[in-house]
C-alpha cells in the first residue's frame, strides 16, 4: 500500500462481578480465555483494549479508551452471563457495530461430572447474547453474532471475526486518508456528480482539489535516475507492451509514476478520480497520454483511481482492493443474448491483481469520447466467482452500496484494447440487467474475482449504508 492503514478494533470481555467472589476459580479462567481470544484477531488491527469487564465502571472505562481511539468497530466476548450493564456503557456512545463474540470453551459438557464453577466458566454460551441484542437495538445500535466453540478449533466463526476485521479496515482507510479529484467528471454524467461535504459528512472522506496545471508539473524535480529506471522496469514487468517495450521508451511514464507515488504519499491519498477535457498539447498532451498506465500502477498499489470524475467508484474500487486485495473498473458493455452472458469491463486503468495473465499496453490515436490519445491497457480478469460492487445516492444524498455475485466464463471477448469479462448471472443476463439499472446504481461499478458480497455487507454495516443485493 502506497498509504498504509490499519484498522482501529475496539475488543473486551464481559463476565458477571457477582461470580467472582463465589468461585474464585473463574478469574485466571477468565483472564486466560481473554487473553487466547485477542490472540486470534488478525494483525492487520490495532486492538484497543478494554480489558475483562465485570461492573459498570470497568464498562464505562472500556469505552472512553474507545471514544478517545476512534474505534472502526467493537468487538465483545462474552465469557459467561453478563447483564447489559457491563456492555452498554463501554459502546452507548459509538457509531459502530458492536460484534458479540459467543464461543463456548468446551464442545460438550460432560453432564455427570460438571459443578457450577466448570458450567459458568467453560460451557456458558448462550444465555446472554439475547439480552445484549435487545439493548443494543433499544440504544439503536448496529449489532451482529457470531457463535461458535473454541475446543477443536472453529473455523467458520474464526473467518466471520477476520472478515469483519477486513471490513473495519474501509472505515479506516476512509477516515485516514483523502480522494482526490483532478479536473471534473465527465460533462453531462450527471449520475456522477457529488456534494463533497456530504460525502464528508457521510462517509467521512475528506475531498483534495487539483487542477490539470499542477499536475502537468508534478514530475518536472524528478531526476533520480535510479529510482526512474527502478520504476520503469516496474512497468515493464506489469505490462507487455504491443510491438515490445524498453526502459528508454517508458522513461517518461516511469518519470510520472515516482511522482505520483510521491504526490499519493504526502497528501494521504487512497483514492483518485480524474477527468481532463482540455487540449491534449503539449505538457498536457504527455501526461494525458501515459495516465492510463501511470494510475494502473497505483492502483496496483492500493490506491483507487477512477477514470471520468467519478468519485463514488473510485470508493467501490477501494472497498473491494481492501477486502479482497482487487478493484477493477467496469460498466456494462452488452449482452450475449445467444450464450446468455453479460459483457462487462471498461476503457482505462485497471488492476494488474485481477488479471489471470500479463496485462498489455499499446498506443490507440483516439480515447473514444475523451480527449485526445495514447496508451491504453488490457486486463484479463480471472474466471470463476466475481463480485460487482456500485456505490450509488437518492435524492437526500444518502449513499447506498448495489452488489451482485456472477461467473466469469472463457469466450470470445471485444478485441479493441478494452479490459472485457464475459459474466454469467443465475438469474440470467436479460434479466441481471434489468434488475441491476433498476437499483439506479450509476453506469460505473467496481469488480473483483471471488464472492464478497458477505463481507461486503459488513462493510455496510460499519458505514451504516443500506445494501440492494442483485443476485448470487
Amino acid at each position: 500500500m502506497l498509504v498504509d492503514t490499519k484498522a482501529r478494533v475496539g475488543v473486551f470481555s464481559i463476565a458477571l462481578g457477582a461470580y467472582l467472589p463465589q468461585f474464585p476459580s473463574l478469574v485466571p479462567e477468565f483472564k486466560a480465555q481473554y487473553e487466547a481470544f485477542k490472540k486470534t484477531l488478525p494483525d492487520t488491527v490495532d486492538v484497543i483494549d478494554g480489558g475483562l469487564v465485570t461492573t459498570k465502571e470497568q464498562s464505562q472505562e472500556a469505552g472512553d479508551k474507545f471514544r478517545a481511539a476512534d474505534v472502526d468497530l467493537v468487538i465483545m466476548q462474552l465469557l459467561t452471563y453478563a447483564t447489559s450493564y457491563n456492555m452498554l456503557p463501554a459502546v452507548k456512545d459509538l457509531d459502530v457495530p458492536v460484534v458479540l463474540v459467543n464461543m463456548q470453551k468446551l464442545k460438550a459438557l460432560d453432564y455427570d461430572h460438571t459443578d457450577i464453577a466448570t458450567w459458568l466458566g467453560e460451557g456458558y454460551a448462550c444465555g446472554a447474547v439475547g439480552e445484549m441484542v435487545a439493548d443494543l437495538e433499544r440504544f439503536g445500535k448496529r449489532h451482529a453474532v457470531i457463535t461458535g466453540v473454541v475446543e477443536g478449533g472453529d473455523e467458520e466463526a474464526q473467518k466471520e471475526i477476520e472478515d469483519w476485521c477486513r471490513a473495519a479496515q474501509v472505515r479506516r482507510r476512509f477516515r485516514d486518508t483523502n480522494i482526490a479529484q483532478i479536473g471534473r467528471p465527465y460533462p453531462g454524467m450527471m449520475d456522477l456528480y457529488i456534494d463533497e461535504s456530504n460525502l464528508y459528512r457521510r462517509m467521512g472522506l475528506y475531498t483534495k482539489q487539483f487542477d490539470w496545471e499542477k499536475m502537468w508539473a508534478i514530475a518536472d524535480n524528478v531526476t533520480d535516475e535510479s529510482a526512474i529506471r527502478s520504476k520503469a522496469e516496474d512497468i515493464l514487468n506489469t505490462f507487455d507492451i504491443e510491438g515490445g517495450g524498453s526502459i528508454e521508451e517508458v522513461w517518461e511514464m516511469a518519470r510520472y509514476v515516482v511522482a505520483f507515488e510521491k504526490w499519493v504519499k504526502d497528501e494521504k491519498l487512497g483514492l483518485i478520480a480524474s477527468h481532463y477535457d482540455g487540449f491534449a498539447t503539449g505538457k498536457a498532451g504527455v501526461l494525458d497520454s501515459m495516465l492510463i498506465p501511470a494510475f494502473s500502477m497505483l492502483i496496483k498499489q492500493g490506491t483507487a483511481c477512477a477514470v471520468e470524475g467519478d468519485m463514488k467508484v473510485a470508493m467501490a474500487m477501494s472497498i473491494l482492493k481492501t477486502i479482497s486485495g482487487m478493484g477493477q473498473l467496469a460498466e456494462m458493455y452488452s449482452i450475449d443474448f445467444n450464450d446468455d452472458i453479460a459483457i462487462i469491463g471498461h476503457s482505462g486503468s485497471g488492476d494488474a491483481d485481477i488479471s489471470s495473465r500479463k496485462p498489455t499496453m499499446k498506443i490507440v490515436k483516439v480515447f473514444h469520447g475523451k480527449t485526445g490519445g495514447g496508451y491504453l491497457t488490457q486486463f484479463y480478469p480471472h474466471l470463476g466467482p466475481v463480485t460487482y460492487l456500485a456505490i450509488t445516492q437518492d435524492g437526500e444524498g444518502h449513499f447506498r452500496f448495489v452488489a451482485a455475485e456472477g461467473v466469469n466464463e472463457d469466450g470470445k471477448i471485444l478485441s479493441f484494447g478494452d479490459t472485457n469479462m464475459r459474466t454469467r448471472f443465475t438469474c440470467g443476463a436479460k434479466e441481471f440487467v434489468t434488475r441491476w439499472s433498476e437499483c439506479g446504481p450509476t453506469h460505473h461499478f467496481a469488480a473483483a474475482s471471488g464472492r464478497h458480497i458477505d463481507t461486503i455487507l459488513k462493510v455496510a454495516k460499519i458505514l451504516n449504508v443500506p445494501v440492494e443485493i442483485v443476485t448470487r
